[in-house]
C-alpha cells in the first residue's frame, strides 16, 4: 500500500487517532506535553516515574490510556542537548517501524517544540524522511496469512506547527522519502523479475510520469555505441543488456551526472562467487536504484537544477559465451582492458557510462556502485567510501552525506596506487589484487574520466543490511537517494 504523511496543524492533546507517536528526549517531561499527559490521565508521567521509559535513543514504550488515543507510543530521542536532524529522523523511523508492527493503518506523530533545536524546515524534512524509512516493508510476494495479517501503515499525520517553513521542509522530506521507498522497492525484487529490461522499463515509466527526457539503448544500439566493456560483461547471459539515460532539465546550467551500477545479478562470471549468500547479489543494482530513486524525488520537487542519470544494466553470468580471465576488451573511450577477474565487472560497465557522460559536458559526475568487498573490510556497514578527482567535490558529497544521515568517508587516490592497474598487454587491467582493493577500483574508473570533476561512491557495505535494525527491516536500504538529493538541492542554491 502507498504510504503518505500529512502536516496537520493541530494540538495533539485532543487529536483523535488510533496511535499517537510522541518523541521525547531524556530528562523531565516538556511543558507542552503536560496537556497530552493530562489527556491520558497522567499515564505518560507514570511510565516515566516507573523508569519503564527514559527517552534514550531507540527506546520505545506503548501505553493504553483513556482519552482520545487508543495507544500512545513513546519514542526516545536521546540527550536533549544533542538533538539534531539525524536524531529526529531516527526517532521518526523507529516510531513508524514500531507503528507498523502494531498494525494500525493510520497514526499521528508529534515532536514537542521544546526539543526542536534545529530550524523548522530541517525538522519537517527529517520527520518526513524518517517516517517513510521506518514504514517501509515488502510483502507483495507472500500469500496472505491464514490467520489474517495486520494492516499496513498507510498514513501518518504530523502534528506540527502551522508554519510555511515546516510545511516546506515536510514537502522536501516527503519527496526524498518517496525516492528512497522507490529505490528500496526496486532493490528488493528478485533477479528473475528485475532484469536489465525491467530496469529500463521502470526508468521509461518514471520519465513518462514526470516528463524527463530518456534514452534506452538495447543491445544493437549499445554495440553501435561501441560500449565494449559493458558488452563483455553481458555476453555470458541470456538476458540482453540495456543502457539508460534520464535527463531532468530544471536549469540551463551544465548538468550533474549521476551514474548507477545496474548489475541485476552478479554470479561473478567465470570467476564465480561462493554459493553462500550469493542470493544477495540481486542487490548489485543498488547504484541504479539510487539514481532512479533520486529522479523520483526530482520529479516531485522540480528544483532549478540540471541532472542526468546514466545506468548501464546487465547480468554477470558464467556460460560458454562469457568473458574469460585474460581476455582483452575495448571500452567506449577506446582504451583496452585486460580482464583479470570477471567478478570485477562493475567497473567495466561503469567505465563505459563515464565515457558516455562526456557528451553532456557535466559540471560534475558522481558514480555509485556496490563495487568492492574491500570497502566492507575498510568501513564495515556504517559508512560509504568516497574518492574522486576533485577535493572540493568530495567535500560537497561528505557534507551532503552528513545532512542526509548517509555518511561517507574519503579514501586517497594517490598516483602511487595507479601502478596496481597496469597491464602487460593492454592499456589497463580490471583488477589490481587484494591490496587497496577499493582504491585500485577507484583508480580504474578515474582512467575513464576526462575533463570534468568526478567522484565515486562504493556502497557495497551500506546498500543492504542482513539484520533487523531499530530504524529499518532486513534488506535494502535505498542508500544514496537522500545524499544525492541533498547534493543536488545544494547545487541548485536551495539549502535546508
Amino acid at each position: 500500500m502507498p504510504f503518505e504523511t500529512v502536516v496537520v496543524p493541530s494540538a495533539p492533546a485532543g487529536y483523535e487517532t488510533p496511535l499517537l507517536m510522541l518523541a521525547l528526549a531524556r530528562g523531565s517531561l516538556p511543558a507542552s506535553v503536560g496537556t497530552i499527559d493530562s489527556a491520558t490521565g497522567g499515564a505518560i508521567n507514570r511510565v516515566l516515574a516507573a523508569g519503564d521509559f527514559t527517552g534514550k535513543k531507540d527506546e520505545t514504550a506503548v501505553i493504553y490510556p483513556p482519552g482520545p488515543f487508543a495507544r500512545v507510543l513513546l519514542v526516545g530521542l536521546g540527550k536533549a542537548e544533542e538533538i539534531d536532524r539525524g536524531m529526529i529522523r531516527r526517532a521518526a523511523a523507529v516510531a513508524a517501524k514500531r507503528a507498523r508492527t502494531l498494525g494500525v493503518p493510520r497514526a499521528a506523530f508529534h515532536l514537542p517544540p521544546e526539543v526542536t533545536r534545529i530550524r523548522l524546515a530541517e525538522a519537517g524534512q527529517a520527520i518526513a524522511e524518517g517516517l517513510a524509512q521506518g514504514a517501509w516493508q515488502y510483502n507483495e510476494m507472500k500469500r496472505p496469512s491464514e490467520d489474517g495479517k495486520k494492516p499496513a501503515l498507510e498514513r501518518v499525520d504530523i502534528l506540527g506547527p502551522d508554519s510555511s517553513e515546516f510545511k516546506e521542509g515536510h514537502r522536501v522530506g516527503q519527496a526524498i522519502g518517496a525516492g528512497q521507498t522507490f529505490a528500496r522497492g526496486l532493490q528488493v525484487l528478485p533477479s528473475n523479475v528485475c532484469t536489465p529490461t525491467y530496469v529500463a522499463e521502470t526508468a521509461r515509466e518514471l520519465a513518462q510520469r514526470y516528463g524527463f527526457d530518456s534514452i534506452i539503448l538495447d543491445k544493437p544500439a549499445i554495440e553501435k555505441e561501441k560500449m565494449g566493456a559493458l558488452l563483455s560483461v553481458a555476453q555470458g547471459s541470456a538476458e540482453e543488456p540495456r543502457f539508460i539515460a534520464l535527463e531532468y532539465k530544471g536549469s540551463d546550467r551544465p548538468p550533474i551526472v549521476l551514474v548507477g551500477k545496474g548489475v541485476t545479478f552478479d554470479t561473478g562470471g567465470i570467476s564465480i562467487k561462493p554459493a553462500l549468500n550469493m542470493e544477495d547479489m540481486k542487490y548489485d543494482m543498488s547504484g541504479a536504484a539510487a539514481v532512479l530513486g533520486t529522479f523520483e524525488a526530482l520529479g516531485r520537487l522540480k528544483p532549478k537544477v540540471h541532472v542526468v542519470g546514466l545506468i548501464p544494466s546487465t547480468e554477470n553470468m558464467p556460460s560458454g559465451t562469457a568473458v574469460k580471465p585474460g581476455d582483452v576488451v575495448t571500452s567506449h573511450l577506446g582504451k583496452t582492458i585486460e580482464v583479470i577477474n570477471t567478478d570485477a565487472e562493475g567497473r567495466l560497465i561503469l567505465c563505459d557510462a563515464l565515457s558516455y557522460a562526456r557528451r553532456y559536458q557535466p559540471a560534475a559526475a558522481i558514480d555509485i556502485a556496490t563495487l568492492t568487498g574491500a570497502i566492507v573490510v575498510a568501513l564495515g556497514h556504517t559508512a560509504t567510501g568516497v574518492m574522486g578527482s576533485d577535493d572540493k567535490l568530495v567535500e560537497e558529497i561528505r557534507t551532503a552525506g552528513d545532512k542526509a544521515g548517509e555518511r561517507v568517508w574519503p579514501l586517497p587516490l594517490w598516483d602511487d596506487y595507479r601502478d596496481l592497474m597496469k597491464s602487460d598487454i593492454a592499456d589497463i587491467k580490471n583488477s589490481g589484487g587484494r591490496p587497496a582493493g577499493s582504491i585500485s577500483a577507484g583508480w580504474f574508473l578515474r582512467e575513464f574520466v576526462d575533463g570534468f570533476p568526478w567522484a565515486h561512491l562504493d556502497i557495497a557495505g551500506t546498500a543492504y543490511t542482513d539484520r533487523e535494525e531499530p530504524t529499518r527491516v532486513k534488506g535494502p536500504t535505498g542508500i544514496g537517494v537522500r545524499l544525492f538529493t541533498e547534493f543536488v538541492l545544494a547545487r541548485g542554491d536551495r539549502k535546508l
